[in-house]
């Protein structure tokens, strides 16, 4: 008869601390997530606060903040506690909880930019058809699209795990994800495996074949132009967008495959898979707000403001 394990309490291996290193790992990760939450917050406030910047462009761009702090709020409140603690105890709702939003937040990033290199492709190959394509309530449906996408395929990710019995509650990682809780599990996972490929192969294919076909487009556009300043400003924005693009899909997926491969250092992969919570939600924002004329523009005039006020 097999034994199923229905403690409700999980035990987190992946941080193994020294005592000399918990101070240090609490501090850095107190204060990422502070700059974290500042960041993106400031890039939020100033595209909802400032009627010029409620334009399609930026209303795809607010969704990219939106999705870092659904993922680092889904993971660093944890990690500070299980630092604190040195326990690594969480209890197995919680755990689903920060798998599910890691995951939302994962696929809410790689849709929200495959959106926004649509929109700058229809800006920069099309730029007469923009107001008449690009209006706010087309902007609104892409964003539910984007959303709702998400939740369906995350969702029915863990509806097939939570059908699955338990007889483990150790996870070697940091955090929790569809993963690692399916390592907890004590029956045949073969359809959620099939099923977290064949999502992971979509969300690939849609959103890589957005990004290399629109860029391929702009980059067209672009040699045949003959005005140097357009073409100077169209790759520079690309340039940002690709960075934001790679930085996430090279660490999102190299945590993915290394699940699939038993040699891969299971540090290499800790490392990884941390990075992909800590860089991209840290970098967006000042990526993006510094690299954006008319946000970088707005945010400095709103802190001038604030230092005028307090001046007086």
């Amino acid at each position: 008869m097999t034994l199923y394990n229905t403690s409700s309490l999980l035990q987190l291996h992946g941080l193994n601390l020294s005592s000399e290193g918990i101070f240090l790992a609490f501090l850095f990760a107190t204060l990422n997530y502070m700059i974290i939450l500042f960041c993106n917050l400031t890039l939020i406030l100033t595209i909802v606060l400032n009627k010029s910047l409620h334009q399609p462009m930026y209303l795809i761009l607010l969704n990219l903040p939106v999705a870092d702090l659904i993922g680092s709020s889904a993971f660093f409140p944890q990690a500070i506690k299980g630092i604190l603690t040195s326990s690594g105890m969480i209890q197995y709702s919680l755990c689903v909880a920060q798998a599910f939003f890691i995951h939302i937040y994962a696929g809410g990033t790689v849709f929200s930019l495959s959106a926004m290199a649509y929109d700058r492709y229809i800006a920069i190959c099309h730029p007469l058809k923009y107001n008449t394509v690009m209006t706010n309530g087309h902007m609104m449906k892409i964003v539910t699209v984007v959303w709702m996408s998400c939740l369906i395929l995350i969702g029915v990710l863990f509806v097939l795990l939570l059908r699955l019995p338990r007889c483990r509650s150790a996870i070697i990682h940091p955090y929790c994800d569809n993963a690692t809780l399916l390592t907890l599990v004590c029956a045949d996972t073969t359809i959620n495996n099939l099923y977290g490929l064949f999502s992971v192969a979509l969300t690939q294919v849609i959103s890589n074949g957005m990004v290399l076909y629109t860029y391929l487009r702009i980059l067209i556009a672009c040699f045949k132009s003959k005005r140097t300043d357009t073409k100077a400003k169209a790759l520079q924005t690309c340039a940002t967008h690709l960075t934001v693009f790679l930085l996430l899909e090279c660490l999102g997926l190299f945590t993915i495959i290394s699940y699939r491969l038993k040699h891969v250092s299971p540090h290499l992969r800790r490392f990884m898979g941390v990075s992909t919570l800590i860089f991209p939600p840290t970098l967006n924002p000042l990526i993006y707000g510094l690299k954006t004329k008319e946000i970088r523009e707005k945010v400095v005039l709103f802190i001038r403001n604030r230092l005028l006020s307090f001046k007086c």
